[in-house]
């Protein structure tokens, strides 16, 4: 099956491409189609649809979207649904002009503001799976098939944040996965490969869900 990809990310592509092995991934970007709508939504799963909807709109063919971010329980799950946008405690929502900061600066934003909170004495941790430096990312999936056809998973991967720069580490992955440590792996995301991330990832799993939608809905075409 031919399925676009709601997204300009080349990452997230070569992610849905491993784990969709026996589907075409086709991104906006690799048809020369103009593809930049406002995500607006407050959550992970409605900013998921808001892509969806605007390129089946266009394509009028089967699409899939995700929205994902991290989220640190202690800074209450900051930087979220603004995770590609974050530009550090002063603009966590990203910067009042949209521009955005390079993902090295984020990394360290995001340690320096969880450190700082930590400091502070007063996070009651116990609440968090994975003690007070807890995190996890999310992602939200949809595949659009129609305005009346709609099938959504959303899934995590659960870790912890790494206590700073000097102990971020690995070369694969994307985004914050050098700071994602894997207590499992004892490792972070960014040193496991890319077959381990899949299988354990908040976007593998949320994926496998939709393959076998995906391959239920190929079955009642038989």
């Amino acid at each position: 099956m031919k399925i676009y990809l709601a997204s300009g990310n080349k990452n997230k592509k070569r992610e849905m491409a491993q784990i969709l092995r026996n589907h075409e991934i086709v991104t906006p970007a690799d048809e020369g189609i103009d593809f930049n709508p406002v995500e607006d939504g407050k959550t992970f799963y409605e900013n998921s649809i808001i892509k969806a909807k605007a390129l089946y709109d266009i394509v009028h063919s089967p699409v899939i979207a995700d929205d994902s971010g991290i989220c640190v329980d202690a800074l209450e799950g900051i930087p979220g649904i603004y995770s590609a946008r974050y530009a550090g405690p002063e603009y966590p929502q990203g910067k009042p002009d949209g521009s955005k900061i390079p993902q090295e600066e984020q990394n360290n934003y995001l340690i320096q503001q969880l450190n700082s909170k930590l400091a502070e004495g007063n996070v009651d941790s116990s609440k968090f799976k994975n003690g007070p430096r807890s995190a996890h990312y999310t992602c939200a999936m949809v595949l659009y098939l129609g305005n009346d056809r709609i099938y959504v998973a959303q899934d995590t991967m659960e870790g912890t944040l790494v206590e700073s720069m000097e102990k971020a580490a690995g070369t694969g992955g994307f985004g914050y996965d050098p700071l994602f440590f894997l207590p499992e792996f004892n490792m972070t995301a960014a040193q496991i490969t890319a077959e381990q991330k899949n299988s354990i990832s908040h976007r593998g799993k949320a994926t496998k869900a939709l393959i076998n939608i995906i391959n239920g809905l190929e079955e009642l075409k038989k």
